[in-house]
């Protein structure tokens, strides 16, 4: 039997103390990008949540580079999600001897990279990557607009 070689290796980042939407806000932007451009993304980025996701990418790829021998510049982003963990709920006094609930989320945050030079399957790799929209021309030509019944189909 062939033993395949392992081609992606992962950082878990667990209780890190940040809502998950606030979270996803960046993994969304770095999702499917190479470590290059995503660390210069999450070091120009101004959300707090851009630190411990920033560690989670250099520990992945030490872990890369550690366990499969592979270089930092052909390593990319496979896959990135983030996870709600434990709540801690806490009790605040307030007037007249009552008390105001503290809810203090929590997630958890998994980064997977990719070694590209290991990996037959390339092409699919593209397809991770944002589309950009292009803009189209909405624009009617003059002879258009008179040709084809105009804007409001009238003669």
């Amino acid at each position: 039997m062939l033993k395949k070689k392992k081609t992606e290796v992962y950082a878990l980042g667990e209780h890190i103390s940040m809502s998950a939407d606030k979270a996803r806000r960046v993994i969304d932007q770095i999702r499917g990008r190479s470590y290059e451009e995503t660390l210069m993304i999450l070091e120009l980025m101004p959300y707090r949540a851009c630190y411990p996701i920033l560690k989670l990418v250099y520990s992945a790829a030490a872990n890369a580079s550690y366990n499969m021998g592979s270089n930092e510049t052909n390593l990319v982003i496979s896959k990135a999600e983030v996870n709600e963990g434990t709540t801690v709920k806490k009790l605040k006094p307030r007037a007249r001897g009552r008390s105001f609930p503290i809810k203090r989320s929590t997630c958890h945050i998994t980064i997977v990279m990719k070694d590209i030079s290991l990996d037959d399957e390339y092409g699919e790799m593209s397809s991770l990557k944002k589309t950009r929209w292009k803009k189209k021309s909405t624009a009617m030509t003059y002879s258009d607009m008179y040709n084809s019944g105009g804007l409001w189909d009238k003669k």
